[in-house]
């Protein structure tokens, strides 16, 4: 694990790159924000130095604690400890399904959300980017299409300025709280975009949580260590953390170094689902509890399809994030790096969360569990079976697959020889069923409606 003198120097290394060379930030409302804040001129015109003093306001500034709601049971609280970590899906372009892969449609949008609502261990809900609608208005279009068939807790999506604006006057037709969040990545390195600072800009002012996301890529867009690859990406969430406290003061926040890749030198591709990725995630985490911030990171495959690699990389995957302390982690479905999101991936996933889920949650010593009367009551050589302190325990103790094959041979065989994606296939379409209760209400649907055509 990343100790608290690891994370320290990670810190003061980070600390030393934003003072020299600075960070460009390609916005010049922001540039002369960070000035009268205290910020120095750089090499160049966009270039800004940033005091230490000035990243202390900002980590200062910053809430520990992020509330993130949803629109079913009030939302869940993400914090650098003390709280379960939460998961979320994963944004993508394709989708796979039955062995082919296709661009995602509106209609997928809609159907990948009402499966992701069912899932128990899933707490937030992706966008994606979608073929089949005006390019301009494909994140507006994501948000009211997730909304239309989840409560859960919606990441968006945001392409552009203008989406944004419309995506703040959405936010208070379904309630006057954070029931989605923004984000935005450093395009590194030491690099933020206008197109990221103008969203963090419109965004800001009205309590939404963002997730500021450095991605550096060890060995391209950061050093092949991994140590100074993390102090790269670190010394840029630093900056975006520095221009959302200015822009608004206590904005919630969350840390993500734990989208950063590495490249691998043989094949010339960003790698997601190293081992590299994994301890990444560890620095998040640590940094996280280092600033007192929430954390964040991404579980993810370079398999095509769901595969023994798929199931390997996830399972190694979401249990190394979940152990490191991270406060929230993506990847539900994801595969081929960011390209592809399949359903039945995202069933796999599920399963894998419930199996590591049980193996965190250990053995539990107790009178209660020890059953030592419980042991003299049956006696020598009789049956547990029947015993109602087996009933009462059983659903609690042990865990039970709804995927993985646990039966008899000649079952297995009898029932066609499925595999795990297989099984996961069946599945997906009962899931995908249109609800009983719509998400929104008639009027809430209309309203969503007429702010479309805004953006369209």
């Amino acid at each position: 694990m990343v100790s608290p003198i690891d994370a320290e120097r990670i810190h003061e290394t980070s600390l030393r790159l934003l003072a020299d060379p600075g960070v460009r930030l390609e916005h010049d409302g922001i540039l002369e924000l960070l000035v009268k804040a205290g910020g120095e001129p750089g090499l160049d015109a966009q270039t800004v130095r940033f005091p230490e003093a000035l990243v202390r306001d900002a980590l200062d500034r910053a809430p520990s604690d992020v509330f993130l709601a949803d629109r079913r049971d009030g939302g869940h609280t993400v914090a650098p400890e003390g709280t379960p970590p939460r998961v979320w899906s994963t944004p993508g372009m394709n989708l796979h399904r039955r062995g082919e892969v296709r661009r995602f449609t509106q209609d997928d949008m809609a159907d990948y959300a009402r499966l992701l609502d069912r899932l128990p261990s899933v707490d937030g809900v992706f966008g994606m980017s979608l073929a089949d609608v005006p390019p301009g208005a494909a994140d507006v279009i994501g948000l009211a299409t997730m909304a239309a068939n989840t409560t859960k807790h919606i990441r968006v999506l945001c392409a552009s300025p203008e989406s944004a604006d419309i995506m703040c006057r959405m936010r208070s037709v379904l309630g006057d709280m954070p029931w989605f969040s923004v984000g935005f990545t450093a395009h590194g390195p030491l690099r933020w975009t206008r197109l990221a600072l103008e969203i963090f800009s419109r965004t800001a002012g009205h309590g939404i949580p963002t997730t500021i996301n450095g991605e550096p890529m060890a060995g391209a867009s950061g050093p092949v260590t991994l140590a100074g690859a993390a102090a790269v990406g670190n010394a840029e969430i630093l900056a975006g953390l520095v221009v959302n406290q200015l822009l608004e003061p206590g904005r919630p926040c969350i840390y993500n170094l734990g989208l950063a890749h590495v490249m691998d030198m043989k094949v010339g591709e960003a790698v997601t689902g190293g081992p590299e990725n994994h301890l990444l995630a560890e620095v998040s985490g640590a940094m996280g509890r280092f600033y007192r911030l929430p954390s964040c990171s991404w579980v993810s495959t370079e398999a095509m399809q769901p595969d023994a690699q798929a199931a390997l990389e996830k399972s190694l995957g979401w249990k190394t994030h979940l152990d490191a302390g991270v406060s929230l982690v993506w990847g539900l479905g994801q595969l081929e790096s960011e390209l592809t999101v399949s359903p039945a991936m995202a069933l796999i996933d599920h399963e894998i969360l419930g199996y590591v889920g049980r193996l965190r949650r250990g053995v539990e010593v107790t009178d209660e569990t020890l059953a030592e009367d419980v042991v003299r009551e049956v006696g020598i050589a009789g049956e547990y079976l029947s015993h109602q302190h087996t009933f009462d325990h059983f659903r609690e103790e042990l865990f039970e697959p709804r995927l993985l094959w646990r039966g008899k041979r000649e079952n297995w065989e009898a029932g066609g020889r499925s595999d795990l994606a297989t099984r996961a296939e069946a599945l997906v379409d009962e899931l995908m069923m249109p609800a009983t209760e719509p998400c929104v209400t008639g009027e809430q649907r209309d309203e969503l409606a007429r702010l479309l055509p805004q953006i369209t």
